[in-house]
């Protein structure tokens, strides 16, 4: 049984890439549950999709921060009809703000700047930006100010976006609700080509863990995968404090 497994298995995924990607078709894929969903469980999770669709050439990939986000990706997909299209966003409510007319567009492939701060920045893509906002004021009470910037898409990256802030820091953290060789991937290999590694930046990815989730209140599942305020704010601490010491040894 197990090669028609396997086929099968394939077929699966082989419906996106040559009914839809190869063809550059404008098929647009609105996912719902993005990352960690509460009491739909481990069954329902949207754990791989950032990986999955992003290796497909001719896709756009978009994650929403916020409802107010979403909107725009509605309304941008609309308009692209030279490929397919993925907007991702999560189970429930959203975060409580204004949302803009659903004329509003987004220009494809273009993140935006949060908030500007020193030394360190965090590349959000989709729902953790309130995370990375909440850890941001804990941080600033103890004297850090750190960069904060939101993707919006993982496919195509904005390199421009990424190399402004990978040139300007001293160290880059990316956050997803996604599983690894995802959006912290792709921002990894763009880092690496351009040899911004090689000159003394440190990266990190935070990402959903190689493992199941068992179904929970969200907060508590994300507490669980490592991608609520508190771990971000204390991933951000190690990496400057590990800054610090290195230059220390230096001297």
């Amino acid at each position: 049984m197990q090669p028609y497994i396997q086929l099968f298995l394939q077929r699966a995924y082989d419906q996106v890439v040559h009914d839809v990607a190869i063809q550059s078709l404008p098929v647009r894929f609105a996912i719902d549950r993005a990352g960690l969903v509460g009491a739909d469980g481990p069954t329902h999770a949207g754990s791989f999709d950032i990986t999955y669709l992003s290796t497909l050439p001719n896709f756009v990939v978009m994650a929403a921060s916020d409802e107010s986000e979403l909107v725009k990706m509605i309304s941008t997909s609309v308009d692209i009809d030279d490929r397919p299209s993925a907007f991702r966003y999560p189970r429930g409510l959203g975060i409580g703000i204004d949302l803009p007319s659903i004329d509003n567009k987004l220009e494809i492939g273009k993140g935006r700047i949060i908030q500007e701060g020193k030394k360190l920045a965090i590349i959000n893509f989709g729902a953790r930006l309130s995370e990375c906002l909440n850890a941001s004021n804990s941080l600033k009470k103890k004297g850090i100010n750190v960069t904060i910037a939101d993707a919006r898409f993982a496919k195509p990256l904005d390199e421009n976006l990424i190399w402004q802030l990978a040139t300007d820091h001293e160290s880059i953290i990316t956050i997803e609700e996604g599983s690894i060789g995802g959006f912290g991937s792709h921002v990894a290999k763009f880092l690496s080509e351009k040899n911004l590694l090689d000159k003394g930046l440190k990266f990190r990815s935070m990402i959903l863990p190689d493992k199941f989730i068992d179904q929970d209140k969200p907060e508590l599942m994300y507490r669980s995968a490592g991608l609520d305020s508190q771990t971000i704010e204390n991933k951000v601490l190690d990496l400057l404090n590990s800054n610090v010491v290195l230059q220390k040894q230096k001297q």
